[in-house]
């Protein structure tokens, strides 16, 4: 498995793997070319299974930094590899990618009902530090979904 920074050539393949994660409000290819394109206040990272011929994208992150402070725009990880460490391989990429670009903290949003991601960024150091009534609208009759607004501080005080 390698990480590493994402080029134009990953966009469609992160796009497949984004309507397979979220197929509900997924990010459209347009969308990846668009948050590309604000590089490098934007840097996108995505996790290559090496055994496949050609390599197929198994998850991606994406992360802005603004001064002192970086927000991770997104991470996926395909469900068939959830659990083996990559999630936490992609947000250590970040932290990482976010300290050396100055951060001292970065943040995040996640819906209050992603269980499994709540406890990957909680056994990164991620507290809630704020809650969004309602932000996620669902579709048909299910009600909307709270979003959690987490941080964690990458250096001491």
């Amino acid at each position: 498995m390698t990480v590493r920074e994402a080029t134009w050539r990953d966009l469609a393949a992160m796009a497949r793997l984004e309507q397979r994660c979220f197929p509900h409000d997924a990010w459209s290819e347009e969308t990846f070319w668009a948050e590309l394109a604000q590089r490098p206040r934007r840097s996108y990272w995505v996790a290559v299974d090496d055994a496949r011929d050609g390599g197929e994208v198994v998850g991606y992150a994406g992360l802005d930094v603004a001064g002192d402070l970086a927000d991770v725009m997104t991470v996926a990880v395909d469900p068939r590899r959830r659990g083996s460490g990559l999630g936490t391989r992609l947000l250590e990429t970040m932290h990482g990618r976010a300290e050396g670009a100055g951060a001292r903290a970065v943040l995040l949003e996640v819906r209050a009902d992603n269980h499994g991601a709540r406890s990957l960024y909680a056994g990164l150091g991620y507290q809630v530090v704020r809650v969004r009534p309602g932000y996620y609208r669902s579709t048909g009759s299910a009600p909307p979904v709270d979003a959690l607004v987490m941080r964690k501080e990458l250096v001491g005080p």
